[in-house]
């Protein structure tokens, strides 16, 4: 059985079961507690688990990510929550330097089973040291696994999976999905980390994105299906690892490719993919690949500035019929 609920509704199911599960899972971060959480993603979870494993923090990223290793080298699972990931940066010492690295650097005697989660890239008009993505950022680190989720049936099922990995992991979600509503199953499941999701199928191009950002290449895909045009879509899910069999798999069935992604294009996951694409499958390309990231600046805050910065799904369309040259 399922019922519709919120992404953040989602979320908080995900860390409750978790912690009801197992009692060395923890959830700390600022406003976690007290307030229920800066989007509401941990409403009602102080009352059901208590202070000592809803733990509200002081403004100090860098203090309480450490926190958070040292009690996951000790045999807890801590869900650290920022507040944004644009508020990770004076914390990033901790998650790359400690947290990726400590398996490797003590020969396997210590894993780090942590969870960094909370919102990312852009969420309006919030200027440009709020508005950034860092998926590519930690992707970029051996030691770190990375996910993206899109909906409330994909963060909860990636969100349990993480918490019971061994290795740290980053939960990467949205602001501006905190809201949307989706399907997500009264029973338990879990989400494998490194499986894209194919969230449409199609013949003509694969279009290829993740987080929240695929929803443009959504729309897009209907109205292209307008034109018959049959566009397949690919959530990638998770960004380390990535799932480079099920985009060559469908690259070799449509022979297309545009990538779609709310980042800086220099150092991107598209640019990743694409290269691996045309490692993999060039033979099987009949057009070089398209990539849509953001403008390659800081973001504004002029809302005219904000929509010239991100792609878009008019972006998409004139890309699927510029790989199909029509």
């Amino acid at each position: 059985m399922s019922r519709i609920i919120q992404f953040r509704e989602a979320v908080c199911e995900a860390m409750s079961e978790e912690m009801r599960r197992d009692e060395n899972v923890y959830l700390m971060g600022e406003e976690v507690a007290e307030y229920n959480g800066a989007y509401k993603a941990s409403k009602g979870m102080l009352d059901e688990f208590g202070p000592k494993r809803v733990i509200d923090t002081p403004i100090s990223e860098l203090g309480f990510a450490g926190v958070g290793v040292g009690s996951a080298m000790n045999g807890l699972r801590p869900i650290i929550e920022f507040m944004t990931f644009n508020f990770s940066l004076v914390a990033i010492d901790q998650i790359i330097n400690n947290a990726a690295k400590m398996y490797q650097m003590s020969g396997g005697q210590f894993n780090v089973p942590i969870v960094f989660r909370g919102p990312t890239a852009s969420a309006g008009q919030l200027g440009a040291t709020h508005s950034q993505a860092f998926e590519s950022w930690y992707a970029n680190t051996p030691g770190l696994k990375v996910v993206v989720p899109s909906t409330p049936y994909d963060v909860k099922g990636l969100l349990k999976t993480a918490i019971r990995d061994d290795d740290p992991v980053l939960v990467m979600e949205s602001e501006q999905m905190y809201g949307d509503k989706g399907e997500v199953p009264e029973e338990e499941y879990l989400i494998e980390l490194g499986k894209a999701d194919i969230k449409r199928t199609g013949s003509d191009v694969t279009i290829v994105s993740f987080g929240k950002i695929i929803k443009e290449a959504l729309k897009a895909a209907e109205e292209l299906a307008k034109d018959d045009i049959d566009c397949e879509v690919i959530d990638l899910l998770t960004v380390r690892p990535i799932d480079y069999d099920a985009v060559i798999n469908s690259i070799k069935k449509t022979n297309r490719m545009v990538i779609l992604e709310e980042a800086w294009p220099l150092g991107s996951i598209a640019t990743e993919i694409t290269y691996k694409v045309q490692r993999e499958a060039f033979d099987f390309l009949d057009a070089p690949i398209r990539r849509l990231t953001t403008a390659d600046t800081p973001m504004a805050y002029s809302p005219v500035l904000v929509e010239e910065f991100l792609p878009n799904a008019k972006q998409v369309i004139e890309a699927v019929k510029g790989v199909m040259y029509i």
